[in-house]
């Protein structure tokens, strides 16, 4: 027989662990060193996730390290942003990884920005090495 109880907990935790799981990126270079590692995993809040928005990317300030689907690259990008500018009355973000010498290629659009690193006094969240386990896996 069935405890209706226990199915009902065992899909709460799955429904937690999804939602956690929304809420974590893997680092996958090293652009951002020494900040995050390649492999480390930071914890991020959404744009936009089912409906829900944790933060207005059009809110996004110089300093913040975000989460944003790049032309110049198949995968999202996690870069700090150094400048904004505005552009005919649109704004457009300068983006540049902290190990990078010169910024990301092309402005990035607010309708680009998916996610931005949570941080406590001003250091990101991170979970350092346990993304190695998902870079191995997908063989990056």
């Amino acid at each position: 027989m069935v405890d209706t109880k226990e199915v009902v907990s065992y899909i709460i935790i799955i429904i937690i662990a999804l939602l956690i799981a929304q809420h974590l990126n893997v680092v996958v270079s090293g652009s951002m060193e020494p900040v995050f590692q390649r492999g480390d995993i930071v914890a991020v809040e959404k744009a936009n996730l089912l409906g829900i928005h944790e933060f207005d990317p059009k809110d996004v300030r110089v300093g913040d390290i975000v989460v944003y689907n790049a032309k110049w690259v198949k995968e999202p990008v996690i870069h700090r942003v150094i400048n904004i500018t505005e552009i005919n009355g649109s704004t457009y973000y300068v983006i540049k990884g902290d190990h990078n010498n010169a910024p990301d290629p092309y402005y990035v659009e607010p309708n680009q920005i998916t996610d931005r690193v949570i941080t406590i006094g001003g250091n990101p969240v991170i979970i350092p090495y346990i993304g190695n386990i998902n870079l191995w896996i997908k063989g990056l």
